[in-house]
């Protein structure tokens, strides 16, 4: 390990005399076996995306680029993915929507996961990678900016074909004709949408707030806790909505402020 740290840490690999073991997978990352599968994949393509490893910056570049590259592959799968449920919604084929909406929120869960790998890089690391960003920041990954289109035209879809096309409303589906139907099933497949794309936001935040801090400037010099407007913000507000009435209503119902079981005793 020691080793290696001492061989990422400064930009220029071949200035450094490694181990014949280390050359040896060096070579091996920079010149890959490209058999059927990696042809398939286009590997070569594919590994050629990152920085040469001797252009480095530090150590941890290679990490930070790729699991920002994995994060952009995954929204491209999941953009596509809700192109297919759209589709699907006006058609209201309920089962495919609900199987691929199953896929967005896995991918998603694993893109809220792959963020801790950010966390293993030190403060100091993270700003030698910083200074090869230009001024450019999360906020213009085209993956991120095309899913912050999405819920507007996936809410209207929804809308119209399974609550007015049915001449239901949220209220109805989710209280005074509560039944688990599609329709009711699909809406708590869009809030878990929305709550995976806060949690991520947030995560997002928080490790912002460890690598440069929130009282810190972005690149653009607005200050990093602007962010924390993005995290708060709701694709389906209805969705939200809908539980505080219902639970305001049963408050009323049943007294706002509920005695304590022990008087009962």
């Amino acid at each position: 390990m020691a080793l290696l740290a001492t061989i990422f840490s400064i930009s220029t690999l071949s200035s450094v005399n490694m181990s014949a073991i280390s050359e040896k997978y060096i070579h091996e990352l920079n010149n890959p076996q490209m058999l059927d599968y990696g042809i398939y994949l286009q590997c070569d393509k594919l590994l050629s995306c990152q920085k040469a490893l001797d252009q480095l910056a530090t150590h941890d570049e290679l990490q930070f680029q790729l699991v920002h590259q994995v994060e952009e592959l995954w929204m491209k799968q999941i953009i596509f993915t809700l192109i297919d449920v759209i589709d699907k919604m006006e058609q209201a084929k309920s089962i495919a929507v609900l199987s691929q909406m199953k896929r967005v929120h896995m991918i998603q869960r694993l893109m809220i996961q792959q963020l801790d790998l950010l966390e293993t890089m030190s403060p100091k690391e993270y700003q030698e990678i910083r200074l090869q960003l230009g001024n450019g920041s999360g906020q213009e990954s085209p993956g991120f900016i095309t899913l912050l289109k999405m819920p507007n035209d996936i809410w209207q879809v929804f809308q119209e074909h399974y609550l007015r096309a049915r001449k239901q409303s949220v209220e109805s589906i989710y209280d005074t004709h509560f039944s688990h139907c599609d329709a009711y099933a699909i809406a708590e497949s869009l809030i878990e949408f929305d709550e995976l794309m806060q949690k991520f936001r947030w995560n997002h935040m928080f490790l912002i707030r460890r690598s440069i801090g929130i009282d810190a400037n972005s690149l653009k010099g607005r200050p990093v806790e602007i962010l924390q407007n993005g995290a708060r913000q709701q694709f389906f507000p209805e969705l939200w909505e809908v539980r505080s009435k219902m639970s305001d209503s049963w408050g009323k119902q049943n007294g706002k402020i509920r005695h304590s079981l022990r008087q009962k005793s």
